[in-house]
């Protein structure tokens, strides 16, 4: 057996490690915007209910990616939103993410855009719609 035909049987196990393993690192987020914590978020911010709103959608949306709930939809939101993010709070302030703070913003588009088309993977409520 190859090892691409033996790393294939395993890829539905790594898109639903990547599905979670996203939606709780957005929940991170979401919580240092509405809560304070974990410590060292990025405020004050001048646009306090854009952040509200933009908390309220990473928490929810991070839950609905953990749980595999509506997935594909979620996705298609969630990757909007990041670009949307990038563009008005991180590239007026330096066209390079690394400089401009935006690449975790890049990185959860780019995922969000995958799951959009890779699905839920393995252990979702997706899964056991009929």
């Amino acid at each position: 057996m190859a090892l691409s035909d033996r790393l294939n049987q395993y890829q539905p196990y790594a898109l639903t490690v990547l599905r979670v393993v996203t939606g709780v690192l957005f929940i991170e987020h979401g919580l240092q915007k509405l809560l304070g914590f974990p410590a060292g978020g990025q405020f004050p911010s001048p646009l306090p209910t854009l952040i509200l709103v933009q908390g309220i959608i990473e928490i929810v949306g991070g839950l609905a990616t953990i749980v595999g709930f509506f997935t594909r939809p979620v996705a298609f939101i969630l990757c909007g939103n990041m670009a949307v993010a990038y563009f008005m709070a991180h590239y007026p302030k330096n066209f390079f993410p690394a400089n401009n703070g935006g690449d975790a913003a890049i990185l959860y588009c780019f995922i969000f855009l995958f799951l959009i088309f890779a699905g839920p993977g393995l252990l979702a409520i997706d899964n056991n719609k009929k």
